[in-house]
């Protein structure tokens, strides 16, 4: 097994062996030790992955395993949010008052992790759908820890939906299997490069419907309005460094499954059919965002309809496709990834301190909390896409691709819509900040420095990479443009 072959293999035993470990010690500070040990373990790997010299794309394992530049930067963005949560999590599970059940806790958060990394890597579409359902089944009780009647309610809906959405993608999944036996024989395996070699010779009408089946049902699993019911209910009810996984990880991690099938769509020829569907689902996405993002009332509701918006974005940059689109959605990933994690983080720490969900019942952020308030205003700014962020810089990227294929009317759109969404999400913190509320509460608890170590360490990237992308950044994005868009050229347009 050559050098990268080793990291992958470190990457995934690091959160397996915390598992175990947590399990058998089960002390609540050797958990949150491990579990942050673990993760940080994990992003080392990764990272040498990216910097490791390779040709091509790389499988493991009889080519279950594949170590390619799309799913590696899914990795990365993943193994970010759960060392960033992972710090986020020893301060404030301690102040839940769950010391007796916090190693049960770690133990399924590290479980929760390892399973988005391993979900971008599997090369084979049945054992993806198997990662993704493995996903949901421990998020599950991740989104429920808190017992409480609203969360327990919010997990049941979270399965109900996600399990009915995840159920056509294996419908989905079977018929392209089927399709294949008439090119391939009745066995075959159903690697991604399988798929997309012999899709020229595939059925286009049963493509199409195996497609869509797929798309709606990762499209769930993404937020892809309208499947999207289930994600205001996990991600505000969840524990907030669980919302942050959530949000940053598996939503990514989900969106592989989709990308790399529309890769077999384009090579069927029923590209616009596939792109279309894409970009429809994107736009709405963003359209719903803007309608609950403006009357919110709810704290983390009000980050969930956000991550709504933010897949949507990724979705129209993949469906533009090209060089441009595919590196902005790229580019969107990891800094929604970053963005997201801290704002989840600020709303935590802020719903604690103030001992309320309700943004009406919170005010003067910056009077009782200035550190803190200043972080999570920076990070509302940069969420909402304004200048100098890098959402700013991968929005307009994104932009620029629907621009050259001559979107004009969804470029249009998302314009209007990201227009709206930046006033009705800023006003929000403008009541938060500046306007007085309800009642004043007569005492704001202070906030761990391990809930703020890590909001400096998303939003410090955020801002050094909206002022500055570097060229090493644009190059793999090219790279990975030029391996999934198979219907354009992929020109080097800057």
């Amino acid at each position: 097994m050559d050098t990268i072959g080793s990291l992958t293999l470190v990457m995934v035993l690091a959160p397996a062996a915390a598992i175990i470990l947590i399990m058998l010690i089960r002390r609540p500070r050797v958990a949150e030790g491990l579990n942050l040990l673990a993760s940080a373990i994990s992003l080392v790997t990764i990272l040498g992955i990216l910097v490791s010299p390779r040709q091509g794309d790389l499988t493991f394992w009889d080519s279950y395993v594949i170590i390619d530049g799309f799913g590696t930067w899914t990795i990365l963005c993943a193994a970010i949010v759960y060392f960033l949560a992972s710090i986020y999590a020893i301060g404030y599970m301690r102040m839940l008052g769950e010391e007796a059940r916090l190693h049960r806790f770690y133990a399924m958060f590290a479980g929760f992790g390892l399973s988005t990394l391993v979900g971008p890597m599997m090369n084979n579409a049945g054992l993806y759908w198997i990662a993704i359902e493995l996903t949901t089944l421990i998020s599950t009780f991740l989104v429920a820890f808190e017992r409480e009647a609203a969360s327990i309610e919010a997990a049941w809906k979270y399965i109900i939906v996600v399990s009915a959405g995840i159920s056509l993608a294996l419908l989905g999944t079977v018929l392209f299997y089927w399709s294949g036996t008439f090119a391939l024989g009745p066995t075959y395996d159903m690697t991604w490069k399988t798929l997309q070699d012999a899709a020229p010779r595939l059925n286009p009408a049963l493509v199409s419907l195996s497609f869509l089946l797929v798309l709606i049902g990762y499209g769930t699993k993404v937020g892809l309005a309208p499947m999207h019911t289930w994600l205001p209910d996990a991600h505000s009810e969840g524990p907030a460094p669980v919302s942050a996984l959530l949000s940053g990880a598996l939503l990514n991690t989900a969106m592989v499954g989709i990308v790399r099938y529309l890769g077999v769509a384009d090579a069927a020829g029923i590209s616009g059919l596939a792109r279309g569907t894409l970009l429809a689902l994107g736009a709405f996405s963003l359209f719903v965002a803007a309608l609950f993002i403006v009357r919110q009332k709810g704290i983390k509701r009000l980050m969930a309809y956000s991550s709504v918006e933010h897949m949507g974005v990724i979705a129209l940059g993949f469906g533009f496709g090209g060089p441009l689109g595919i590196a902005g959605a790229l580019y969107h990933m990891l800094n929604h990834s970053l963005n997201k994690s801290a704002m989840f983080f600020g709303a935590g720490a802020i719903m604690r301190a103030y001992e309320t969900k309700r943004i009406p019942s919170i005010r003067h952020v910056m009077r009782h909390l200035p550190v803190l308030g200043g972080l999570w205003l920076a990070g509302a700014v940069a969420i909402t896409g304004a200048p100098p962020f890098a959402l700013f810089l991968s929005e307009l990227t994104i932009i620029r691709a629907g621009l050259s294929g001559s979107k004009y009317f969804l470029v249009g759109l998302m314009a209007v819509l990201l227009i709206i969404i930046f006033v009705g999400f800023l006003n929000h913190f403008r009541q938060m900040y500046f306007e007085n509320g309800e009642t004043e509460p007569e005492k704001v608890i202070s906030v761990s420095l391990w809930c703020l170590v890590p909001m400096w360490l998303a939003l410090i990237p955020l801002l050094v990479m909206g002022l500055w992308w570097p060229q090493a950044l644009w190059d793999h994005f090219q790279t990975i443009a030029h391996a999934l868009d198979t219907t354009t050229i992929a020109e080097t347009v800057r």
